[in-house]
């Protein structure tokens, strides 16, 4: 099964859920920004939640089917249409050979993905498929798509082809065909929600107290020289009591790091390994997804979380994605019997 692209889109890659078990030889994470619409996006077509999908960036891009494929889109909204109609997201598609899929610019969120039954043909490197745009490795050819590029699929397994099943008997003349089922509204975040949940950093009591309290009070705007890397936000100063000389130690998804400027930054999915840098705050992981989908311009608010309360929100939506998992099996079972 093959995918050609047409037109690349701003800057659409393969990536999956990252590069684990590498970082104390310098060798970062990766994966997907907003890994809980990959997840969703891989089990709505059968797929492990860890394979290989596209994720797109502000402006999609536009593919071409060689041969029928089963694929669903999560995330952000970017008006797709296959053949000049409009396709639905977050549910299974089953899309015919020869209709071209295409995307517009982002209108809520920023990033979107795409997964495909099988899920992407491309070789692994250190365990992941992600793409890392800066040391060029995985993904296809360590980059970006451009347009000419054809993406191989692998052969899909038992569960996509029930899902697979189910779609085809009802094609006729239409160039796709969407499930009648899907991902509510209700069990996903809200990608325009401005305010992220923050865990205490260990130097937060090092910053001085106007410091600490413009951190939750004011806003912040993500700068246009945000990336994968890190957001860099513009706001009030944040400054220090006192001087402070740290080592570097490692950092993770979500670490807010403040420099001597005194503007933080808020460490992403491809972060250096270690940073020196004071520590004021972590993004809680469940409103990572939220901060992924925020636009270079627009801005955010912190609020304050403990760590309890940020343990048992991750469990919720672990909750949701298992019970979300279990109506997959169930809807594959039903189909197997029938």
């Amino acid at each position: 099964m093959s995918v050609e692209v047409l037109q690349s889109g701003l800057s659409t890659t393969v990536q999956d859920m990252g590069r684990f078990g590498h970082q104390q030889h310098g060798v970062i994470v990766s994966g997907a920004m907003d890994t809980l619409a990959l997840r969703l996006a891989n089990r709505l077509v059968g797929n492990p939640e860890n394979d290989a999908a596209l994720e797109i960036t502000l402006l999609g891009p536009k593919l071409k089917f060689y041969e029928d494929q089963l694929i669903a889109i999560c995330g952000g909204t970017f008006a797709p249409m296959i053949d000049g109609k409009p396709v639905p997201s977050w549910r299974p598609v089953w899309v015919k050979g020869g209709c071209v899929l295409e995307f517009g610019q982002a209108k809520k969120g920023c990033r979107a993905y795409i997964s495909f039954a099988g899920g992407i043909d491309v070789p692994q490197v250190l365990g992941s498929r992600s793409t890392y745009l800066r040391a060029g490795i995985g993904g296809y050819k360590g980059r970006p798509l451009k347009k000419g590029d054809h993406l191989q699929m692998n052969q899909p397994n038992d569960n996509s082809m029930q899902l697979i099943g189910l779609l085809a008997n009802k094609r006729d003349r239409i160039p796709f065909v969407a499930a009648d089922w899907y991902i509510g509204e209700t069990m996903l975040p809200s990608y325009e929600k401005s305010t992220v949940r923050v865990i205490r950093g260990p130097q937060f009591d090092q910053f001085s107290q106007e410091s600490r309290r413009a951190f939750f009070e004011q806003e912040f705007q993500i700068t246009p020289q945000s990336d994968r890397m890190g957001y860099r936000l513009s706001g009030s100063r944040l400054d220090l009591e006192q001087p402070l000389e740290l080592l570097s130690e490692a950092v993770t998804a979500g670490t807010i790091q403040v420099p001597s400027d005194g503007q933080p930054i808020i460490l992403m999915a491809d972060r250096q390994t270690t940073g020196g840098y004071p520590k004021l705050g972590f993004v809680a992981s469940v409103d990572l997804p939220i901060l992924a989908q925020r636009k270079p311009g627009t801005t955010i608010r912190f609020k304050e979380i403990s760590l309890m309360e940020a343990q048992q929100e991750m469990m919720k939506v672990e909750g949701m994605i298992k019970t979300f998992s279990r109506g997959i099996d169930l809807i594959t079972r039903n189909a197997t019997r029938s």
